[in-house]
């Protein structure tokens, strides 16, 4: 069991190994393109509507404010570290 669980993953590390032997870097973009690029990948007036909403961070005021005006609660909540580095 222990001699097949070695075989498999020196055969995966060989096969790793080869396919990133076939990888190359990208070609680097021109300098007269880098503006350009920057201007399309930037987000545009009007993309980022999540921000225009008045987000509340606090649980309580959310939920007086929401029976208050017969709203539901949309809670946005995340465990751990924001950058995944747990």
């Amino acid at each position: 069991m222990k001699r097949s669980i070695a075989v498999f993953f020196s055969i995966a590390a060989i096969v790793s190994v080869a396919s990133f032997q076939s990888l190359r870097a990208a070609d680097p973009v021109p300098a007269d393109k880098i503006n350009h690029l920057i201007a399309i990948i930037k987000p545009q007036m009007g993309e980022e509507k999540w921000q225009e909403i008045p987000w509340l961070i606090d649980l309580w005021e959310a939920r007086k404010k929401a029976a208050a005006e017969g709203k539901p609660i949309l809670l946005w909540e995340m465990d751990g570290h924001p950058l995944g580095c747990t």
